[in-house]
C-alpha cells in the first residue's frame, strides 16, 4: 500500500478587505504622521528638548534687571498649541481613525480643554509672571474657540488666562499685527513658538530655501529672545514642503517628500 503524503501550506490571514480597507492598518503602508506622534509621546528626547528650551528661556528672563521689572511694560509672547498645549492626542486619534485634520475634528478635541502643558511650560509661565512680567497668548486657533482655550488654560493654572491676554486669530493668520497691538503697550522681552512665523512675519509663505536664510539671518536671536519648541508633526515647515498648497492627493505629497530628500550619491 503506497504512503500519500499530503502537505498544508498555510497562509497568514490579513484582516480586512478591499471592501473594507479601514478595518486594518492598511499593511505595506504608513501613516507619514505616526513617527512624528510617536516620538512626541514616547521619546524621552522630546521630553528634554522642551526642559531644555524652557531652562534657557528661564535663564534669559532671570537675567533681566529687577529696575527693567518695574517699570511694569515687559512682557512675553507665546504660543499655544505645540508650545504651551501638547496637541498630540489628537493627532493620534486621527491616524488611529483613519482621518484627516478638519476643523470640526480639531474642534472636537480643543472643546475638551484637556491638552496636557509641555514638560516646564507650566513652571516657566508661573515663574516669569511671579518676576512681574505679563504674558500674551497668541494663536491662530479661531476665535470660536475663546471659551475652551480659555478653560483650557485655566485647568493649568496658567497666570494672565483671561480675555485680555489672549488674542486668537480673527482674520488673517499673520500674527504680525497681533504682536504689535501688544508693543503699543509693552516691550517685549522674549517670544516662544514652534513655528517660524511665532516670531517674525519675514517667514510667512517663503519657501524652504528662503526659510532657512531668513533663519541664519537671525542666529544671534534664537536662545535669547526667541526660544523654539520642537514640533515635526506639522507646521509651516511641511506647507513650504508643498509650496503652501493644500489641496495635493497624498501621493502627490509623498512624491513631494521623496524627492526633496537629500542622499549622498
Amino acid at each position: 500500500m503506497k504512503k500519500v503524503l499530503i502537505f498544508i501550506l498555510v497562509l497568514p490571514v490579513i484582516v480586512g478587505s478591499a471592501q473594507n480597507p479601514g478595518s486594518n492598518h492598511h499593511l505595506g503602508q504608513c501613516n507619514p504622521k505616526t513617527m512624528p506622534v510617536l516620538w512626541q509621546q514616547t521619546a524621552a528626547e522630546y521630553r528634554a528638548l522642551c526642559y531644555q528650551a524652557f531652562n534657557l528661556a528661564t535663564l534669559r528672563i532671570n537675567a533681566i534687571p529687577a529696575k527693567e521689572i518695574k517699570k511694569g511694560n515687559l512682557a512675553i509672547v507665546t504660543d499655544l498649541d505645540e508650545t504651551i498645549f501638547d496637541n498630540s492626542f489628537n493627532e493620534a486619534q486621527l491616524i488611529l481613525d483613519h482621518q484627516s485634520y478638519s476643523d470640526s475634528n480639531w474642534k472636537a478635541w480643543t472643546r475638551l480643554h484637556a491638552a496636557p502643558a509641555l514638560p516646564g511650560a507650566v513652571e516657566f509661565l508661573k515663574a516669569t509672571h511671579a518676576r512681574g512680567i505679563s504674558i500674551f497668548y497668541i494663536s491662530n486657533r479661531d476665535t470660536s474657540e475663546i471659551k475652551c482655550t480659555l478653560e483650557n488654560l485655566k485647568a493649568l493654572s496658567l497666570p494672565c488666562a483671561d480675555t485680555a491676554h489672549l488674542l486668537l486669530m480673527s482674520d488673517a493668520s499673520t500674527k504680525g499685527p497681533r504682536r504689535n497691538r501688544v508693543m503699543r503697550y509693552y516691550r517685549i522681552v522674549m517670544l516662544l513658538g514652534d513655528n517660524l512665523n511665532d516670531f517674525a512675519s519675514c517667514f510667512e509663505r517663503k519657501s524652504v530655501t528662503e526659510r532657512s536664510s531668513e533663519a541664519d539671518k537671525l542666529k544671534e536671536e534664537w536662545g535669547d529672545k526667541f526660544i523654539v519648541l520642537p514640533n515635526s508633526t506639522y507646521g509651516d515647515w511641511e506647507n513650504a514642503l508643498y509650496n503652501y498648497h493644500k489641496d495635493f492627493s497624498a501621493e502627490a505629497k509623498d512624491s513631494i517628500r521623496t524627492t526633496l530628500l537629500k542622499g549622498y550619491k
